[in-house]
């Protein structure tokens, strides 16, 4: 009996260290999950913060108004200690990298002691311009080293918690990709001489209002359902769903969904009207059959068809044989940003495969729109003279209060840079500036 009795004991005891040792092993797995996410999440931060921060940096050059330009230094201040706090939190302590912090430390220093200071009356000097020059080379500079470290560690799945075990056993370091992206990093920083520094126009407006130009009677479900036919571009309505909007939507819609074999297609049509508002379509893309400008040309018919008049091209790209289009209403020669719609054109075989024309609904009025109280030529000298115009026009954009504001828009050359820039068509005032895009690196094969 007492054999059994210890026995039974024996087997409690070990099914009970069993069941601890689980819930521990639970436990750490957790805590090392967290960790892992935590890492992650902050070297994202730090490349997307670096991208900004090389972008603002850039627009700042390219400014002419000291009014606007310290503003901008605040903002590239604050983007600087941001990328400092996401590098605090990465596992990165027992890894010299105390040059990218001093670097990133300097440009906040610099941009904050100079934005304070009344620039209108004490302007950037020739030697503090250069500066600003030399760490918008080399925020560019980190932001390609960061950035081939993402694409290694996105493209291998590389977790961080292997880079703290890394950095502990001093043996394991040389086979780490992620240590070396950084240590890269950090040479590229340390190559920098250390005296430096001493010491989206298209969108919805801000301005709170209801939709302004629904037009038309109200629809029932039927009849939804039969106009949204000739936007889905199918013979009937049979594999259609329609669902009515609740209380609290900006305006009663319906959401129409369409489901036949490899085809999914989603769309939210006006009750007053029956206007499209947002259409999506999702299906396998083929090989692309038509060119980019040949995607125009039916997303102009597409435009057209659906009543919308008066719309210019803004800008176009291709993605997996997909065309985009972003177009611009135009009155009387004048560019609306506000009224804006967007789409989607598949190259293989022209189809529509998106529309968004919400901000072109909400914005959209009879404008009265005045003529400018300076020239075109008196405009252009409120541009910074290093910026090579190369075309212009006269566009209707919301400035920083949600106000409509005309403006000249000049498409201009910096160095290897595009920037757009506004500048008011009453006063000379620098509205807003743009940095544009330019064709990204391809990081296959960098390490």
């Amino acid at each position: 009996m007492i054999r059994w009795i210890i026995i039974t004991v024996l087997t409690l005891g070990i099914a009970g260290t069993a069941f601890w040792g689980y819930q521990e092993h639970q436990e750490k797995n957790a805590i090392l999950i967290q960790a892992e996410n935590t890492y992650q999440r902050s070297f994202h931060e730090l490349s997307y913060h670096m991208d900004l921060l090389n972008d603002k940096i850039g627009t700042a050059l390219a400014m002419n108004s000291n009014k606007s330009l310290s503003p901008q230094l605040v903002e590239i201040w604050r983007l600087s200690s941001e990328a400092l706090s996401n590098v605090g939190q990465l596992p990165l302590g027992l890894l010299p990298f105390n040059k990218t912090e001093e670097f990133l430390a300097d440009i906040g220093d610099f941009t904050y002691k100079t934005a304070v200071r009344n620039l209108e009356k004490d302007p950037l000097s020739e030697k503090e311009t250069k500066a600003l020059q030399n760490l918008y080379k080399q925020s560019g500079d980190i932001r390609d080293e960061l950035r081939q470290v993402q694409h290694v560690a996105l493209d291998n799945n590389l977790r961080w918690m292997d880079v703290q075990l890394a950095l502990v056993n001093a043996d394991e370091q040389a086979d780490n990709t992620i240590i070396d992206g950084f240590k890269t990093v950090e040479k590229t920083v340390k190559g920098y001489s250390e005296s430096n520094v001493d010491s989206s126009i298209i969108g919805t407006s801000s301005k709170e209002h209801q939709y302004q130009n629904l037009q038309g009677d109200k629809l029932n479900e039927q009849k939804a359902l039969l106009k949204s036919k000739d936007y889905f571009n199918v013979n009937n309505t049979e594999d259609m769903k329609i669902t009515k909007s609740g209380k609290g939507a900006d305006i009663p819609f319906y959401s129409i969904s369409y489901e036949k074999g490899n085809t999914n297609a989603y769309m939210d049509m006006s009750v007053q009207g029956g206007h499209p508002l947002t259409l999506l379509v999702e299906r396998p893309i083929d090989d692309k059959k038509i060119s980019l400008n040949e995607g125009l040309n039916k997303a102009e018919k597409y435009l057209e068809s659906a009543g919308f008049d008066d719309m210019q091209l803004y800008q176009s790209s291709e993605y997996n044989n997909i065309g985009f289009y972003s177009f611009l209403y135009t009155d009387n020669g004048v560019r609306v940003f506000s009224d804006a719609i967007e789409v989607k054109i598949g190259l293989d075989n022209g189809d529509i495969l998106g529309l968004t024309a919400r901000n072109y609904f909400m914005n959209h009025q009879e404008r009265n729109i005045p003529k400018p109280s300076i020239t075109k030529s008196e405009a252009k000298e409120m541009v910074n003279p290093n910026v090579k115009i190369q075309e212009d026009f006269l566009s209707i954009i919301d400035n920083d209060l949600g106000e409509e504001v005309l403006t000249y828009e000049f498409l201009g050359v910096m160095g290897q840079e595009t920037y757009r820039i506004f500048i008011n068509a009453m006063d000379g005032k620098e509205e807003k500036i743009e940095k544009l895009d330019g064709t990204e690196i391809n990081y296959a094969g960098s390490f």
